[in-house]
């Protein structure tokens, strides 16, 4: 199940590596949510860690996430998954590195006829 939240960086944590395979990072953001802001917990894990980088502590961003549960010894676990984070304004966290971007082709020739009929 895919969900998106707004809000403002509240608190980045440092990557963990749980096990010798398996990483983890938390960040926290501030939600608007009427008279009383909600803090928001989110996990990314192994290659997702590095989304927050070029993000600071008070940016506005949007994040993309899955809702998770599991249960283990009788109790139940709830985990936002990050898969990614952007700025609100809609770039990339570092900057738009990953879209790519095509410079526009000028015109062949210089008698280009722009009257297409469709």
């Amino acid at each position: 199940m895919a969900y998106k939240a707004e809000g403002k960086i509240h608190k980045i944590f440092d990557t963990e590596q749980k096990s010798a395979t398996f990483q983890a990072r938390e960040f926290v953001i501030e939600v608007a949510d009427g008279q009383y802001p909600q803090m928001v917990k989110f996990q990314l894990v192994q290659d997702k860690c590095n989304l927050v980088d070029g993000i600071n502590e008070g940016d506005a961003v949007a994040v993309d996430f899955d809702l998770r549960g599991r249960e283990w010894n009788g109790k139940y676990f709830t985990n936002l998954q990050a898969w990614r984070v952007s700025r609100a304004d809609g770039a990339a966290a570092d900057g738009g590195a990953d879209k790519a971007e095509f410079p526009t082709p000028a015109p062949a020739g210089g008698d280009f006829d722009d009257d297409i009929p469709f």
